[in-house]
């Protein structure tokens, strides 16, 4: 079996290497975090597949870069064209694979990934300049050229809209892309193989490889043909990628782990900071951004323990395909078996579990309640490992030097949400925190011009705006001399 039917269409289990299908000798089994069911078996690649995929890159690389950047535009502008009208279909299957809401696809998902690559094609045209400046008289003039071959490898928790953050600005710039995406949710990056064919994108300018990190990953990593290598999983991951790149000193950009803080001051609105901490469920927990440390000052800390519990209270568990569910369940059994091994040794810790802290047995497979964890011992593991699942703490604070101290004491720094009622306060604490990103009295708002990645062992490198071009671009200064020219 070479496809599976999702929503009335194939997907085909295949590679996508130089606009062609591929098949290997071996295959690996994806099945659904829904119900456990078959889905089909998957091309499960390595070295050779990966050679054929950087090889036909290559091989297409010139005239894509020689294309420019106002036909590369237009080729994607059909492509993020495509996506809109498949936002359905995409839906189905992402949903299918990695077990979150439906709704959220249809809705915010799906048609995000058509903007990341309408918005970096568009960039590309009219945003990617810098103004000439003199230096003695002469003229600096500087550019953007594209790198040659980017190895994407990309996680499972939003498979296809976090892929097109980097698949959109590495085509736009130029470069041409190897895809290797998750094992756990592979069924997304293949029908979008087949929307980049239908869209016009000439045949080995995207290619998908599909396998396990150790046989496809790390030879994708490691190729001295590859320019260009984005990454957004683990830390461990990250190094096993850090030291391969390193041998071809091939520029690396990491999106990693957090522990990020939520921060709730003793002037902030209760109410908007239960909502904001219900939020931190999303995705069954499955996002990198949470806030999972609720630091909330011990004024108000009982207040707003009643509002959040009030809200929790409301959040139903089931089936993502229904309108009315709002957490779905664990991507893998792997994955599930994780999350409870963290809750279980906090358990034998003497930690304090408010609610949940346990599997769903009325759902059974991998559903996992929306755990609260209050109290726990400063340093413990459940406090400072990203767990990646619907596991919150809650800490108090008696000023904003401990909030500080507690928001800034993990070895990660991707994001931070403050809820402040006063703006001046606010100001002051984020001048303070260790994040790439952070919220105030919101959360989640991301705008493709900003900046986002993380500190400290949260990320290497930035994406969004020129940031992102800056990365997979060789960016070059020209000067030339006000003199020896020749009428």
């Amino acid at each position: 079996m070479t496809s599976i039917e999702v929503a009335g269409v194939q997907v085909d289990t295949r590679h996508y290497i130089g606009g062609q299908r591929i098949a290997s000798a071996e295959t690996f089994t994806n099945t659904s975090p829904i119900d456990g069911s078959f889905l089909g078996e998957f091309a499960r690649g390595g070295k050779t597949e990966v050679d054929l995929a950087v090889e036909a890159a290559r091989k297409a690389f010139p005239a894509w870069r020689d294309l420019g950047a106002k036909k590369r535009g237009e080729l994607l502008e059909n492509l993020a064209r495509l996506i809109e009208e498949n936002v359905e279909t995409l839906a189905q299957i992402e949903t299918l694979d990695n077990g979150a809401l439906l709704r959220s696809h249809r809705r915010g998902v799906m048609p995000r990934a058509a903007m990341n690559i309408r918005f970096f094609a568009e960039w590309a045209q009219n945003e990617l300049k810098h103004e000439d400046f003199e230096t003695r008289g002469h003229t600096n003039k500087v550019s953007w050229d594209p790198s040659g071959v980017a190895a994407l490898i990309t996680p499972w928790n939003a498979p296809l809209m976090l892929a097109t953050w980097k698949i959109g600005p590495a085509l736009a710039a130029g470069d041409t892309v190897v895809l290797k995406p998750a094992e756990w949710t592979p069924m997304s990056a293949s029908f979008f193989a087949d929307l980049t064919k239908q869209a016009g994108i000439p045949d080995g300018v995207f290619n998908v490889v599909f396998g396990y990190g150790a046989e496809a990953g790390a030879p994708l990593t490691a190729h001295p043909g590859i320019a260009r290598v984005s990454f957004t999983g683990s830390v461990p991951t990250a190094k096993l990628i850090a030291h391969a790149a390193a041998d071809n000193l091939t520029p690396v950009s990491f999106e990693l782990g957090g522990k990020s803080p939520l921060l709730v001051f003793e002037d902030a609105d209760l109410d908007l900071a239960a909502h904001l901490a219900v939020e931190q469920y999303d995705n069954a927990g499955q996002v990198c951004l949470s806030g999972t440390r609720i630091l909330v000052h011990e004024a108000v800390a009982d207040e707003f323990a009643a509002k959040f519990a009030e809200k929790v209270a409301a959040v139903k568990q089931g089936d993502p395909r229904d309108e009315a569910t709002d957490i779905g369940p664990q991507v893998h059994q792997k994955h599930f078996e994780r999350i409870r091994g963290f809750v279980d040794r906090a358990k034998a810790e003497g930690a304090d579990i408010v609610w949940g802290g346990e599997p769903n047995d009325e759902l059974g497979g991998l559903y996992f309640k929306p755990t609260l964890v209050k109290n726990p011992r400063p340093g413990s593991e459940i406090v400072t490992a990203e767990i990646f699942g619907p596991v919150l703490c809650m800490q108090t604070f008696k000023d904003d030097d401990e909030a500080l101290e507690m928001a800034n004491g993990t070895e990660f720094g991707l994001a931070a949400v403050v809820v402040s009622g006063n703006r001046e306060h606010a100001e002051k604490v984020t001048k303070n925190l260790v994040a790439g990103t952070i919220w105030v009295n919101c959360f989640f708002v991301r705008d493709l011009r900003a900046p986002f990645g993380g500190s400290k062992k949260s990320g290497i490198g930035r994406d969004g705006g020129t940031w992102s071009f800056d990365f997979y671009a060789d960016v070059k200064n020209t000067v030339f001399a006000p003199t020896g020219w020749k009428e």
